[in-house]
C-alpha cells in the first residue's frame, strides 16, 4: 500500500479532567445520568464542533497514520465496543499516531487517539481493547465537558477562556497547560482528585464495556499492572501514566471489578496479531535488523496465529528493503492459505508493484473486489495500482466515488489529485488539494485553489457553480471556527 510523508511535530494532549459520582461496585446499571450536568456547559452539538476543529489541527501537526489497513483495523475494533457501550450520543472516530510512546487520548465529539507504540506492549487484542474502552467511556462520560463545568463554578474565567486554554494546549502543550492553569481557580490537589475518579469511571465502565464485546475483562488489570511494574522506578514514565496515573489503589479496585464477571477464555486474534507485525515493520521507527529481531523473539513464545503474523511481518520488511525473493517466500504461503486475507493482498500488492507486475496486482485486487466490493482498503489499492500502471484515467471514477464516500479520508484526496494531474485536469486537481488542506484547517489556502480551479473552468459551467458552492462552504466552515 501507498505511504505518505508524516508531518514532523509532535504534540502531547492532556488528560481529561473531571468530576464524578460514585457508584457500587456490583451495581453498573447504578451510574448517574451526567448528561444534563454537562450540557449546562457545552450542548452536544458544541462538542462536535470543538471535535472537528481539534481533529483537523491534529491532522496538521501530528504524524497520524493513514495505512488503510491499520485505519480499518482501529476502527473495526473501536466500533465493536462503541456498539456495547452505554450512553453513546456522538458518532465515534478511531486513529492512529505514529510515536513509539504508550499512550492513548479522547477528545470532543468521540475522536480517540491511539498511539502505535501501545501495540508493541499490549500482547493481546483484549489489552488493547481494554485501553480503547477506557478511553470510550471517557467521552461517553463527558468527562471534558464536566470537567469544564466545574472549573466554570469555581472560576471567574469564562467558559470561552477555558477552551481557549485546552485548544492551545493541543498546539503547544506546555503554553497550553499554564494558561489552563492560569485561567481556573481549582486547587491542584482537587485537579489531583478530578483526575483519579475519572479514571476509576472510565475503568468501571470500560470493564463492562469489555464484558458485553467478547473480550477478555481480566485483560485491563493485566495490562495496567503490567505497566506500572514496568515503570515504577524510572524517573520519566510513558505519557499514558503521566495522564493517565496507575496507583494500586486503581489497578486493585480494577481488578475487583473484572471479578465480578465471568472468565471467558479469547482466542489470539490474528487481525490484532497481523496489524501488531505491520506496525513493527513500517510504524515502530526502528530499522531493519531491530523490527527483524522483535519479530523472531515473538514467534519464539507464539502460537501457528503468532508465527504467521511474524512471517507476514518479515515479508514487509523484505518488500521495503528491496529483497523480494526472500518476501516471496514467506508471503506466497500466507496468500495461498488465505486468498482473500486483506492484509497478504495488501501486500502481495506492494510486492507486485514495486517489481512492475502492475496487471497482476489489478488482476488480484479486481477479484478481490467481486466478493467486497465496498471494501476501502481494496478500492484504495485498486485505484494506486492503476496509476502505477499508468492507468490514471482508469482511477478516476473510483476516486470520485470514494472520496464522496470517506471524505475525510486524506488517501482518497491524495490518489485523486495525482490522477488529476496525470489527466491534465488541473482544475480538478486544484480542487482535491484544497480539500486536503481543508482536512488540515488551512481554510484560507484551501478557499484560494478553488479560487483558481474556478477562474480556470469555462465561465457559467457546472463545474464552476460547483467550485463557488464549495467556496461559500469553506468560507462557513472557517467562519464557525473562528467563532469558536
Amino acid at each position: 500500500m501507498f505511504r505518505f510523508a508524516k508531518a514532523p511535530a509532535y504534540l502531547l494532549i492532556s488528560a481529561l479532567l473531571g468530576t464524578s459520582v460514585a457508584a457500587p461496585a456490583n451495581d453498573l446499571s447504578s451510574l448517574p445520568d451526567i448528561g444534563t450536568a454537562a450540557a449546562a456547559t457545552l450542548s452536544i452539538e458544541k462538542e462536535m464542533e470543538y471535535g472537528d476543529a481539534y481533529m483537523r489541527m491534529i491532522r496538521a501537526s501530528m504524524p497520524v497514520i493513514s495505512d488503510p489497513l491499520l485505519s480499518e483495523y482501529i476502527q473495526d475494533l473501536g466500533h465493536r465496543l462503541v456498539a456495547n457501550a452505554n450512553d453513546v450520543r456522538t458518532p465515534f472516530n478511531f486513529f492512529m499516531i505514529q510515536n513509539r510512546d504508550i499512550n492513548a487520548f479522547a477528545f470532543f465529539g468521540g475522536h480517540v487517539a491511539i498511539h502505535s507504540g501501545l501495540f508493541l506492549h499490549a500482547n493481546t487484542e483484549s489489552e488493547l481493547a481494554s485501553v480503547v474502552a477506557h478511553e470510550i467511556a471517557h467521552v461517553t462520560q463527558r468527562h471534558l465537558a464536566r470537567s469544564m463545568e466545574d472549573q466554570a463554578r469555581k472560576s471567574p474565567a469564562t467558559l470561552a477562556a477555558l477552551i481557549g486554554s485546552m485548544m492551545l494546549a493541543i498546539a503547544s502543550p506546555e503554553a497550553g497547560i499554564a494558561a489552563i492553569h492560569a485561567t481556573t481557580a481549582a486547587s491542584a490537589q482537587g485537579q489531583i482528585n478530578y483526575t483519579r475518579s475519572n479514571e476509576k469511571e472510565a475503568d468501571r465502565i470500560g470493564i463492562a464495556t469489555l464484558s458485553k464485546s467478547g473480550f477478555d475483562v481480566q485483560a485491563m488489570p493485566r495490562f495496567f499492572g503490567r505497566l506500572a511494574d514496568q515503570y515504577r522506578y524510572v524517573s520519566t514514565p510513558p505519557p499514558m501514566l503521566l495522564t493517565h496515573p496507575l496507583p494500586e489503589s486503581r489497578i486493585t479496585d480494577s481488578r475487583s471489578r473484572a471479578n465480578q464477571f465471568p472468565a471467558r477464555q479469547v482466542q489470539t486474534s490474528q487481525r490484532y496479531q497481523l496489524a501488531r507485525a505491520r506496525i513493527v515493520a513500517r510504524y515502530a521507527g526502528i530499522d531493519n535488523n531491530a523490527a527483524l529481531d522483535w519479530l523472531e523473539r515473538q514467534a519464539r513464545r507464539g502460537n501457528a496465529v503468532m508465527q504467521d503474523a511474524v512471517n507476514y511481518g518479515k515479508a514487509l520488511v523484505y518488500i521495503d528493503s528491496e529483497q523480494y525473493e526472500k518476501a516471496h517466500a514467506l508471503l506466497d504461503p500466507l496468500l495461498a492459505k488465505e486468498p482473500n486475507n486483506r492484509f497478504y493482498i495488501d501486500s502481495a500488492t506492494d510486492l507486485d508493484l514495486h517489481q512492475k507486475h502492475y496487471e497482476r496486482a489489478i488482476a488480484r485486487l479486481e477479484a478481490a473486489l467481486k466478493a467486497n466490493p465496498n471494501n476501502k482498503v481494496l478500492r484504495l489499492n485498486l485505484a494506486n495500482a492503476l496509476q502505477e500502471a499508468d492507468r490514471s484515467n482508469e482511477s478516476i471514477p473510483i476516486l470520485t466515488r470514494y472520496t464522496y464516500d470517506n471524505p475525510n479520508d486524506p488517501n482518497g484526496w491524495h490518489l485523486l489529485a495525482q490522477a488529476q494531474a496525470a489527466n491534465g485536469r488541473r482544475d480538478a486537481e486544484l480542487a482535491a488539494r484544497a480539500e486536503l488542506l481543508a482536512l488540515r484547517g488551512a481554510w484560507e489556502k484551501a478557499i484560494q485553489l478553488y479560487i483558481q480551479a474556478s477562474q480556470i473552468v469555462e465561465v457559467n459551467s457546472l463545474d464552476q457553480a460547483r467550485y463557488d458552492a464549495r467556496i461559500d462552504q469553506l468560507r462557513l466552515a472557517r467562519q464557525r471556527v473562528a467563532n469558536l
